[in-house]
């Protein structure tokens, strides 16, 4: 949502800053005052084309800046993240500078950008529809991205989308296979001989860690057993078949123990024996190991042998490694490549029954996916026409096609052609939508369009808390007509912002406030710093008698006590 505009040099405005309301905001003044100004400062800060020509006379540069109100969590905040921008409390600042000569700056929260970043980010935040502006739904993928999203039809386009991806899949597999060119045969070859070396070898994982361990005890057995049998002669002789008199060391502990036990009398020597009788037990369990090493470590085992598996499997770590386990994953991946590369007759006739079981699921989806557009587009170009009625543009109607590809052609979004054609008046050419209509019957349309979106909960573009600004909607209209225009405004600007560019005292009446462009003749009497005669343009938010003045003169031209009296009864009369 906008919650400041302002703007230096540009036109007949050198400065002005304009706070709009949240809901309906009026722009009014008399013609060639400089309106237009304010809609090129929006479509400056919103990375559009403006002509330097608009630059006020004297000055280098123009420069516009709009301040918006967002939630660092909202899609435009994610962008404005991606685009190197700090948010805070303080909101979003978009800013552009446009020299007289040069290329235009763009600035967003203090940083340089390049100006589609603008863009980008308006074309979330703010939606300008008037004869100047390029028509948004007049993109067929505007059309039927807004189709969709009146027509609530996620999970059909979800459903679609996998089938589309899953066809997509499988014909990208089966082109593979049936148009190999030699690179491609020269990669299977090879994953074809890598698969084959690695299952000769069949390697395990940890295999190459617990032969190079196994290597070491065959390679250092007659030092292991010298060394295990001296610790066991120590410990426990008999282990050995040696004969002692001391028994070795388990055995004096254990007799140390005896003698401790013996004493008969209760205190330390109980503890002492106790702590005896927990070494000789650790000493046992220590014999125990010992001995099972001694059992183990014979020294058999062909080292040869050991050495060549290790050899091999140290050439596969250094091929497909580091270690065993890369090389059991890597022929695991490669075996599914291989699978995909596979040319031989059985793959390609199921891979093309693939196809055709994908495609055949596609073209349901495609066709599911259509029936709800059709449902939808007969909805809405009832309801459009019906908007369109009500807007002074009796006998124009609103028509949407959706066809069928005849050859049952898919793409990334269904099987359907979608068209809005527009009829402006009864016998006009019935065209596609921003070829059939004036300005300001364009901007009626898209008024009659958001109205429709809005009372399904959304609007033609993605953004939240949009600001619409409608220029020259009101070309052509007048009396109930125009109340009836400034009232529908009025219910659009409920759930979004909405500025209006009019002439028209009944369609500012509904607004929730109301800037006044107007022009001064300033010369050295009325202005002392002014030598000569100068014009200057400004911009002013008009309030209780003030806008009931402004209100009057756009009634009549004039402020009479008649006009004043009946300006003062349409702002009462019109509130929703």
């Amino acid at each position: 949502m906008l919650e400041e505009l302002e703007i230096r040099s540009l036109g007949p405005i050198r400065h002005a800053v304009v706070n709009p309301a949240r809901g309906m905001t009026a722009i009014t003044g008399e013609t060639g005052a400089g309106k237009s100004m304010l809609l090129n400062a929006l479509r400056l800060i919103s990375g559009g084309t403006v002509s330097a020509r608009t630059v006020s006379e004297g000055d280098r540069e123009a420069w516009a800046q709009g301040v918006f109100d967002v939630t660092p969590d909202s899609t435009v905040g994610a962008l404005a993240r991606e685009a190197g921008a700090e948010l805070d409390d303080d909101g979003l600042f978009l800013a552009r500078t446009l020299p007289a000569q040069g290329r235009s700056r763009a600035v967003l929260n203090g940083k340089s950008v390049p100006r589609a970043i603008l863009r980008d980010l308006t074309d979330e935040l703010v939606a300008i529809h008037g004869q100047a502006d390029q028509l948004r739904m007049a993109a067929p993928a505007r059309q039927r991205e807004f189709l969709d999203s009146y027509a609530a039809d996620t999970a059909e386009l979800d459903a679609y989308r996998a089938a589309w991806k899953r066809l997509n899949d499988c014909e990208a597999k089966l082109r593979a296979i049936t148009e190999q060119e030699s690179e491609t045969m020269q990669r299977a070859d090879y994953l074809r001989e890598s698969i084959d070396r690695i299952d000769r070898i069949d390697p395990h994982d940890g295999e190459d860690v617990e032969l190079k361990a196994m290597r070491d005890r065959i390679e250092n057995s007659a030092a292991i057993m010298q060394g295990v049998g001296g610790a066991l002669a120590a410990l426990d002789p008999g282990q050995m078949g040696v004969d002692s008199e001391t028994g070795g060391a388990l055995a004096m502990i254990e007799q140390a123990v005896h003698s401790l036990q013996s004493i008969g009398v209760h205190g330390v020597y109980d503890e002492a024996a106790e702590r005896l009788s927990t070494v000789e037990t650790e000493l046992s369990d220590i014999v125990f190991s010992l001995g099972g090493m001694l059992e183990q470590e014979d020294g058999e085992g062909d080292l040869d042998q050991i050495n060549g598996r290790i050899h091999d499997l140290d050439e596969l770590t250094r091929r497909w490694g580091p270690t065993l386990a890369d090389v059991i994953a890597w022929r695991e991946k490669a075996g599914y490549e291989l699978e995909d590369l596979d040319a031989s007759p059985e793959r390609v006739a199921q891979l093309t029954s693939e196809r055709d079981a994908a495609r055949t699921a596609a073209l349901e989806a495609a066709d599911r996916l259509g029936e709800r557009r059709r449902e939808a587009a007969d909805e809405l170009a009832e309801q459009v026409t019906g908007e369109l009625e009500s807007l002074a543009m009796s006998g124009a109607r609103l028509d949407i096609e959706v066809r069928r590809r005849t050859d049952d052609g898919l793409d990334a979004h269904g099987g359907d052609d979608i068209r809005f054609l527009f009829t402006a008046f009864p016998g006009a050419p019935r065209l596609p939508m921003g070829k059939s209509a004036s300005g300001g019957e364009l901007s009626r349309l898209m008024l009659a369009l958001e109205l429709s979106a809005a009372q399904k909960g959304f609007s033609s573009v993605a953004g939240q808390g949009m600001t619409f600004v409608f220029d020259e909607v009101d070309a052509g209209v007048g009396g109930r007509t125009a109340a009836e225009l400034g009232r529908r405004l009025a219910r659009l600007a409920e759930n979004a912002q909405v500025i209006v560019v009019t002439h028209l005292a009944q369609v500012a009446a509904w607004a929730d406030a109301q800037f006044v462009v107007s022009k001064h003749v300033a010369d050295s009497k009325s202005d002392p710093a002014s030598a000569d005669a100068d014009t200057v343009t400004t911009v002013d938010e008009v309030r209780d008698d003030m806008r009931v003045h402004e209100i009057a003169r756009m009634l009549d031209g004039g402020e009479t006590e008649t006009s004043l009296t009946h300006a003062r009864e349409l702002l009462d009369a019109c509130r929703l």
